[in-house]
């Protein structure tokens, strides 16, 4: 069983970091337009995504190829 990479609102952040928002399908053509960006500290609640079909994902797992 591998570590949570994707998080929703009121989950606590594991680590600091940046996390930034993705969607539903992650893949090239289906890209959010101006993505939410926020700084977090371990153990910081995630807040409201800009919509329910998006979530939390550190931004530097969160790449598109």
């Amino acid at each position: 069983m591998g570590e949570q990479t994707e998080y929703e609102k009121g989950d606590k952040a594991p680590n600091p970091g940046i996390y930034t928002e993705v969607g539903e399908a992650r893949s090239f053509h289906t890209q959010i337009q101006n993505p939410k960006r926020i700084e977090m500290k371990k153990g910081d609640t995630f807040p409201e995504t800009s919509n329910k079909n998006r979530k939390w994902k550190k931004a530097e797992k969160a790449r598109v190829h």
